[in-house]
This record gives structure tokens, sequence and C-alpha cells, in this order.
């Protein structure tokens, strides 16, 4: 299960950071296809005006609320940090509400569905690490 939670983790992690990186090389989303995302991002989130010009303040929040606390699960599940398993449950948790948000903004998408159960999945197993 261990292993299975490394792998996850750094999916995730990775998924994220180059999520992060494709939306600062390309902030109008026109070379990935994100462009009339983001007119439905202007449309449903508050604050549209100053955050959602563009896709830059998304790839850093993508970064810092995914990103980065998956990595630094996987590095605490390659250490064998004691609080590991519930940094890794916590991600999760996380994954699966940012989903749900992504999922407010543009409905049901192949990818976002593919994330939700990668994240349900990882809190599960974190969870049943933690209750061993």
């Amino acid at each position: 299960m261990k292993t299975l939670l490394k792998i996850l983790t750094l999916f995730i992690a990775l998924g994220a950071i180059g999520g992060a990186v494709m939306m600062w090389y390309d902030p109008s989303g026109e070379s990935w296809g994100g462009a009339p995302m983001l007119d439905l991002l202007r449309a449903k989130m508050p604050g549209a005006d100053t955050l959602f010009k563009d896709f830059v303040p998304s790839g850093f929040v993508l970064l810092a609320v995914n990103g980065l606390p998956q990595l630094l699960a996987a590095v605490m599940l390659f250490k064998n940090h004691p609080w590991a398993y519930r940094v890794v449950f916590a991600c999760g948790i996380i994954l699966v509400f940012w989903i749900a948000l992504e999922w407010y903004v543009w409905g049901f998408v192949a990818l976002s569905n593919i994330y939700f159960v990668l994240g349900l999945l990882e809190a599960i197993l974190a969870w049943r690490c933690i209750k061993q």
C-alpha cells in the first residue's frame, strides 16, 4: 500500500506542477485548449476582474494547493516520516474538494473525474494506513 501511495503522490504532484507550468507558459490557454475554461472561470468565480485575466494566478494556486503539498507528502513517505500518512490523507481530501470546485466551474470533464478518483483512492489508502 505504501508503494502505491508513493506512486499516487508523485503522479499527482507532477501533474499539478506540469499543469502550473503549462498555465504560465501559455496564460491565455490557447495552445492547450484552456481558453474556453477561462471564460467559465470569469463567469462563476469571485474576483474575476483581477484573478482571471489569464491563467497565471490559477497556476500559482494549483502549485500551492496540490503540487507542492503532494510533493511534500511523497518525500515524507520516502523518508518514513511518522506524519506521512496524515499528510497524504489531507492531500487526498484537498484534491477531492479541488475537483468538486472544478466540477462546479466546468462540469464533469474526463481528466477531472480521473483526478477525483485518484484523490479519493489516496485518502482511503492513507486512512487505512493511519488506522493500522
